[in-house]
């Protein structure tokens, strides 16, 4: 077994990492390599090896910690500075969904608009029931 195999085998490319965790951009169908290059300048945690020609190399628990971030900013909606606060708590696990990690949260002021809507809508609501029913 050479060199080249072994790092293939315990390994992946940033290509082959971008299309396991799906970051493929839909409208051109190309592989989003370049949020990964980002996302190593934001998070200390992830450590590709880089080899001749600046190839980066990823590990299985790169590619874990990868995943979590992907988790954290697209599904969880996190910002950067909240997804970095989560990987430095030892037990993420344990998170109380009140800490402030940069989601984002309507302000009073939204909330109070948001209620209002919902009157205004509960009145057209009635109002139409009462059309209905003559």
């Amino acid at each position: 077994m050479k060199l080249d195999d072994k790092i293939s085998v315990d390994y992946k490319t940033i290509g082959e990492v971008a299309k396991q965790l799906g970051l493929i951009d839909k409208k051109t169908g190309n592989l989003q390599t370049h949020t990964i290059r980002y996302w190593e300048t934001q998070f200390r945690q992830i450590r590709p090896s880089v080899r001749a020609g600046k190839r980066r190399y990823y590990s299985a628990k790169d590619i874990k910690i990868i995943n979590f971030i992907k988790y954290l900013l697209k599904d969880r909606g996190l910002t950067i500075s909240g997804a970095q606060k989560v990987l430095s708590v030892k037990d993420a696990d344990n998170l109380d969904d009140s800490i402030n990690l940069g989601v984002y949260k309507p302000s009073l002021k939204n909330a109070k608009n948001i209620k209002y809507r919902i009157k205004n809508i509960s009145k057209i609501i009635k109002e139409l029931k009462r059309i209905k029913n003559g």
